[in-house]
């Protein structure tokens, strides 16, 4: 509680930013200027597997430390978290919601970031910007993690062929821009297969589907020191315990599948 004076009447100008009740709140960041800052630390194109398995250590550590949040989704240098329908936390006020989220996913990018790239010193502190959005049905939520998931499809894709038509075809990057203008999935696609002999449906499903990260029980076995009647010394055992951890899935969330087979994520008590 703040001391009582007379100068807490600056208090009623704080405006109520409160959540609606009942209503999925979702948390999307994206990298700030992240074109910039991938060509300045040398991402490999048209996907860095470093920089997208950094951005789900950091998400990772998000759910970890919030842990009312339900799901999240990412692809490039974008996250969304889903925060429960009903929770409670910080009284749903808004701004408490995208300060956390962001602060503890930036500072865990430059935390993390040596694990991931070991050769590459980072230059610049790396900056990130947030945004709320309500959504008040299951349907809501489903539309909008299909919404970014096909968002997803669609910058791979495109990602894909350009960079192929510089990296192996020796286009300027405004020329391939040119050569893509105008052409739909089906081009694209004839386009990788015909000049590169790539199928698009075998590339790694992280780049085209995205990651999504979901709470799971998993088992691990531990190793405990433990004394045994009638034994003076102590012996190690191996010992199975279940855990509660966020774990990463490189899925179609579009269909019903996912749904059907994770029903907890959209349950009221989950």
């Amino acid at each position: 509680a703040m001391a009582k004076s007379k100068f807490e009447y600056v208090r009623a100008f704080e405006a109520d930013d409160t959540c609606l009740p009942s209503c999925w709140i979702v948390v999307r960041l994206d990298g700030r200027n992240f074109h910039r800052f991938s060509e300045q630390h040398e991402f490999k194109k048209p996907n860095d597997d470093r920089a997208l398995q950094l951005m789900t250590r950091c998400a990772q550590t998000v759910m970890q430390e919030l842990e009312d949040i339900a799901i999240a989704y990412g692809q490039s240098d974008e996250y969304s978290f889903v925060f429960k329908k009903n929770t409670k936390w910080f009284k749903r006020r808004a701004s408490k919601f995208m300060t956390h989220v962001v602060s503890q996913f930036a500072s865990s990018y430059v935390f993390y970031w040596k694990d991931y790239f070991k050769d590459q010193q980072l230059l610049y502190p790396p900056g990130f910007d947030g945004r709320i959005v309500l959504y008040p049905s299951n349907q809501n939520l489903k539309d909008y993690l299909s919404w970014r998931q096909a968002d997803c499809h669609i910058n791979n894709l495109y990602n894909t062929v350009f960079w192929m038509l510089v990296q192996r075809s020796g286009l300027t990057p405004v020329e391939a821009q040119d050569r893509l203008r105008g052409t739909l999935a089906g081009d694209k696609n004839e386009i990788l297969f015909s000049e590169f002999n790539i199928n698009y449906n075998n590339e790694p499903l992280m780049y085209r589907k995205g990651t999504v990260l979901i709470w799971q029980k998993v088992d691990e076995i531990i190793t405990k020191k433990i004394k045994l009647p009638k034994e003076a010394e102590e012996k190690e055992v191996e010992v199975t315990r279940t855990k509660t951890k966020v774990v990463p899935l490189h899925c179609d969330i579009i269909g019903d599948q996912f749904w059907e087979e994770y029903p907890e994520i959209l349950a009221e008590d989950s």
